[in-house]
Parts: C-alpha cells; structure tokens; sequence
C-alpha cells in the first residue's frame, strides 16, 4: 500500500455506482466538505454498503435516549479496544464536534476509565467495551450496573447494538486496511 491508499480493495469510481450510493456519498461530500474513506472502501460492495449504512443509521441516528456525543463515545471506547485505527480518528472526530470538547476524544480513546465523563457514562463504556472484546463474560452484574446508573432497558440494549455494530465495523476496516482521511485529525479542534 502507498501513503495515498484508502483500501486494500479497489475503490469504484463515484460516477460508476448505482445511485442510491453515489447519492449518499455525495451527499456526505457536501455536508462535509470531503468523502470518509470508509464510504470509498464499502462501495466496493454495493449491497453490503447499503446493509451496512442501514443498520449504522438505525442505531446512530436514532431519536431519544443515549446523546449523540454517547454513541460517538461508546464508539471512539470500543474502537480503541479493538485498536481500530480509522474509527478511533474518525470517530474521535465526531465525538469532538458533538460533545462539543476538543479533548474527550482523545481522553476516551486513550484511557476512557481516566476520561472527564459522568460515572453513568463510565458505566456505560465499561459495559460497551465488554461487549465488544468480551461479551460472552456479560451477565447479571453487568446488567444491575447498568440499571444502577439510570439506564433504561433502550438504552441497555443501544449501548450493547452500538457496540458490537462498531466491533464488526473494526475488524473490517483493520482487514480492509482502511485510512483515515487527513480531514478528520483537525475536526472539531
């Protein structure tokens, strides 16, 4: 791979992909100002590029209970446990300009137990990270911890989709050898 690589998988050409997804990355192109490498990389698979997104929406953008900057932050967590490299900077990013804090991201990312956040949220990334690198030890401590810092059974279950969603989502963009953008490291500084 060369310094200008975005995959380890060939990258289509906008112009040649079906256009519900060129629509989409075009659409994030505007908003953002440049493409995400990983909508580049899942392009190369057209139905799992919409299974994916699909799924990412439902659980991201999903109105009421955990914050944005929450599901941003259960993210940045568990990406570094997983040592995710594109998820930790681009999700970093996002958790900067949606927690509104030029230092959370790097804070969770690094050492999310010494981080400037709530218990609750310590709670709930404790719970996200073993979901994520060791859910088969979950049980009914993990859960009355949970319960004990106010989360609801929705909110339970969003941190645990969130989770091991991102979990899936590592693994592919470390397999994929996924950058991050350059645009991502200033975000939200």
């Amino acid at each position: 791979m060369t310094d200008q690589t975005i995959s380890r998988f060939p990258i289509p050409d906008i112009a040649t992909l079906p256009e519900d997804i060129r629509a989409r990355i075009l659409a994030v192109q505007e908003k953002s100002g440049f493409v995400p490498n990983v909508f580049l990389a899942l392009a190369y698979r057209p139905d799992e590029f919409r299974a994916f997104f699909a799924y990412h929406d439902a659980l991201m953008e999903r109105p009421g209970g955990l914050t944005k900057a929450e599901r941003e932050m259960i993210v940045v967590a568990t990406s570094a446990a997983n040592q995710c490299h594109y998820c930790v900077i681009a999700h970093g990013a996002i958790l900067r300009i949606r927690a509104k804090s030029k230092t959370i991201a790097d804070q969770v990312a690094t050492n999310w137990r010494r981080a400037e956040i709530t218990p609750r949220q310590r709670a709930m990334l404790e719970y996200a990270v073993k979901v994520a690198v060791a859910s088969a030890e979950i049980g009914p401590a993990d859960h009355a911890a949970l319960d004990e810092a106010g989360f609801e059974p929705e909110e339970t279950w969003d941190i645990a989709a969130i989770a091991a969603f991102f979990a899936m989502s590592n693994r592919l963009a470390n397999a994929m050898e996924i950058r991050p953008n350059a645009e991502f490291y200033a975000l939200g500084r």
